[in-house]
C-alpha cells in the first residue's frame, strides 16, 4: 500500500515540476517601447473649436505586460501624441497657431495565440484619455482594443506590431422619458472620438 502511494507521488510529481518550469519560463514580464502613426483630427476639432485640416500625428509610448495565466496578460498602456497646425486666418491675417496633445493612460489584459515564435494577440483596456491646447485640459474616459502579432527571435528580446482602435468618452446626456412609481425609462446620448493607431514596437522580456 506505502509502495503504491509513494509510486502515485513520484508519478505525479514527475508530471506537475515539468509543467511548472515550464509556466515558469512562459511567464515574464514584457516591456515594449513603440512608435506610429495615430489618425482621427476630432480632438483638434474639440481643442480648437474649428474645423481643422489635420487627420493625425506621430505618437509613442510604452505597454508594460504582467503574465496572468500562460495565455493571458495584465496590460498598462500609456501613449503621446502631439500635434501642431496652424488656423488660416480672414483677408490674409496671420493665422492662429494650435499645439495639441492627447495621452492616454489604460489598464485591461492582452491573450495571446500560441507559444512560437510568432504570437498573435489580441488586447482591450480601459482607461482615461487626456487632451490639452493652449494651457486648458479635458480629463475623460476611454477604451481601446486592437490586435497584431510579437515575434521573438531570441528569448529575450522582440518586436511588436499593432494596430489598435482609441474611443474617448467627451460628452454624454441622460434624459428620463418616462416614470412610474419604482420604474424610470430614459435614454443616454453619447458622444465618441474614435482615434486608429498603427505602431511598431522594440519588446524586452525579463
Amino acid at each position: 500500500m506505502r509502495s503504491a502511494f509513494l509510486a502515485g507521488a513520484i508519478a505525479l510529481l514527475l508530471c506537475v515540476v515539468p509543467r511548472v518550469a515550464e509556466a515558469q519560463a512562459a511567464s515574464r514580464v514584457e516591456v515594449t517601447a513603440f512608435g506610429g502613426y495615430r489618425f482621427g483630427g476630432d480632438f483638434y476639432e474639440i481643442a480648437s473649436r474649428r474645423p481643422v485640416d489635420a487627420d493625425g500625428a506621430a505618437s509613442f509610448g510604452v505597454v508594460v505586460n504582467i503574465p496572468f495565466t500562460r495565455e493571458t496578460q495584465i496590460e498598462a498602456l500609456v501613449t503621446h501624441q502631439e500635434a501642431r497646425f496652424t488656423i488660416p486666418g480672414a483677408d490674409g491675417v496671420d493665422g492662429q497657431r494650435f499645439r495639441v496633445t492627447v495621452d492616454q493612460y489604460q489598464l485591461g489584459g492582452l491573450t495571446e495565440f500560441g507559444t512560437g515564435r510568432a504570437r498573435p494577440f489580441l488586447t482591450g483596456l480601459l482607461g482615461l484619455t487626456r487632451y490639452e491646447a493652449s494651457g486648458d485640459h479635458e480629463l475623460r474616459f476611454s477604451g481601446s482594443a486592437g490586435g497584431g502579432v510579437k515575434l521573438f527571435p531570441t528569448r529575450h528580446l522582440g518586436a511588436r506590431l499593432e494596430g489598435r482602435l482609441f474611443a474617448t468618452l467627451v460628452d454624454a446626456e441622460a434624459d428620463v422619458l418616462v416614470c412610474s412609481p419604482g420604474f424610470c425609462v430614459g435614454s443616454i446620448d453619447a458622444s465618441f472620438v474614435w482615434q486608429a493607431e498603427f505602431t511598431a514596437g522594440l519588446v524586452v522580456r525579463f
